[in-house]
């Protein structure tokens, strides 16, 4: 191999550093157990993932993405979408028999999408 180049690691902004932070400051407080299980917000730039997790035995109770076919061909703005992920969620949480939650904002700010997720999960009939 001589002649190639280590890829040297990208280096993290400051804001990554931040919620990472957060994050584990929030994981510290926050389980899901089976009466009560964890709902995560994962966000990207063009997508949100959410999940409810039960964190005793590790499996994942229910999910939704923006990433699913009838909420991608959807119009709207990103917000509107996760407002839609957050009802989708709760329904099949529901289905699941769930009612109850343990909100996980994942380190990221209670605002925008991450809020419109827990509102949509609210409005979805989850108690958070």
């Amino acid at each position: 191999m001589a002649g190639t180049k280590a890829l040297a690691a990208k280096p993290t902004s400051a804001r990554t550093k931040s919620r990472k932070r957060r994050h584990l400051r929030v994981r510290k407080k926050v389980v899901g157990t089976a009466a009560r299980p964890r709902l995560v917000v994962t966000r990207s730039t063009k997508h949100v993932f959410v999940q409810v997790i039960d964190d005793s035995v590790g499996h994942t109770v229910a999910w939704a993405s923006t990433m699913e076919a009838d909420l991608r061909n959807d119009a709207g703005d990103k917000t509107a979408k996760s407002r839609k992920v957050g009802e989708l969620v709760a329904a099949r949480a529901k289905e699941a028999g769930v009612t109850a939650v343990v909100f996980d904002r994942g380190g990221n700010k209670y605002h925008g999408r991450v809020a419109a997720v827990a509102d949509g999960a609210r409005e979805g009939g989850l108690e958070l």
